[in-house]
């Protein structure tokens, strides 16, 4: 259904002629996106060494006469989410934002009292850039809170509905169009090659799944901060004395784990049950996550690191932007200049409000 869903699309989009470098991308335009050759590239600089050098890594890897050469089995891509493939500066990951919104000002909504309290705790940290770890539990447990007793159908129409929101300090974006278009080129590219493509976030999983569903990565793909599902009719019961009845809905819970640091190395290595030999990230958060696929791997392999260096088009930060540039250089990974790589971020009709 998927595929002739983009397919459909993209037919259209051909037939319209609406689909142009400059354009602000829709998340269909976005679902519409392909490139199977480097020649299809359209929102890199021409000059990006970054692009070059991914290039170059591709064609010699799919090569079968290379002695770099990987079988389709172990090629695997994984990717960070937020300040990798999408915004996380407008003022923050798009999750913790819908979790303000549904603990503070959703009119449908009365969070309890402690929710409230962590929603209040949450903005603070989030507009202060104080964002700290015992803030992101405080995060987890509320988030799990204030979305307990939805099904995933009913959790991922709450997250459609926060994807038409207007981006924060953009005009013309709204979050579920706040995606890098390089980048998801770049995703696109690699699927042409016979890479399987895993996203590996902080966020919540089910959020990730829905807010990414236009991209070409499976959804049981994705690797993210997890919350239990229960029936609805278990109570207290553990899940090895319970049997689920005709009766139940199986609903949101409590939470499980958040998907950040070692944690992501933990899941992945459980539900990929193998090393990517391709990784991309942006911050030290990542760490864990690109040594784990460069660290004694068989293939060849290479790490790339998007740099938040653009001041114009993005909320880049010179602070954040010089330690990633030392730490990508320091272990020898391809950085991406989202100033100088980047032809557009999200379409030229994008704009930072000033």
């Amino acid at each position: 259904m998927r595929k002739k869903f983009l397919a459909a699309v993209t037919a259209g989009l051909i037939a319209l002629g609406s689909f142009t470098a400059v354009d602000a991308a829709t998340r269909a335009e976005i679902a519409a996106i392909q490139v199977k050759r480097p020649a299809d590239f359209k929102y890199w600089a021409k000059n990006s060494v970054a692009k070059q050098k991914l290039v170059e890594y591709v064609k010699d890897v799919t090569d079968k006469r290379s002695k770099n050469f990987i079988p389709v089995a172990d090629r695997i891509a994984a990717f960070d989410v937020d300040g990798t493939i999408a915004c996380e500066t407008a003022p923050f990951c798009f999750d913790f934002m819908m979790f303000v919104h549904r603990a503070l000002d959703d009119p449908d909504y009365i969070a309890s009292a402690e929710d409230r309290a962590n929603g209040e705790l949450v903005k603070a940290a989030i507009y202060n850039r104080k964002m700290t770890n015992d803030v992101r539990r405080k995060h987890c447990e509320s988030n799990a809170s204030v979305f307990a007793g939805m099904t995933a159908d009913e959790f991922a129409a709450y997250t459609r509905k926060f994807l038409d929101t207007p981006v924060e300090g953009f005009d013309n974006l709204k979050v579920g169009e706040a995606f890098y278009l390089p980048m998801i080129e770049v995703i696109s590219y690699l699927k042409a090659n016979g890479f399987k493509i895993f996203l590996i976030s902080g966020a919540d999983r089910d959020y990730m799944r829905t807010s990414t569903e236009i991209l070409p990565v499976d959804g049981d793909n994705m690797i993210g901060t997890d919350y239990r599902y229960v029936a609805t009719n278990q109570g207290d019961i553990d899940g090895m004395d319970y049997t689920l009845t005709p009766d139940d809905k199986v609903v949101r819970g409590g939470f499980v784990s958040k998907d950040i640091n070692m944690n992501k190395v933990t899941n992945m290595a459980r539900e990929i049950g193998k090393q990517p030999v391709l990784v991309f990230g942006n911050s030290s958060g990542d760490s864990s996550m690109i040594n784990f696929s460069l660290r004694g791997n068989k293939y060849r392999t290479a790490a790339f690191f998007v740099i938040c260096d653009d001041l114009e088009r993005e909320f880049g930060n010179v602070d954040k932007a010089n330690k990633c540039v030392k730490l990508a250089d320091a272990n020898g990974w391809i950085k991406i200049s989202m100033r100088d790589d980047f032809k557009t971020i999200y379409g030229d009709n994008v704009t930072r409000k000033k």
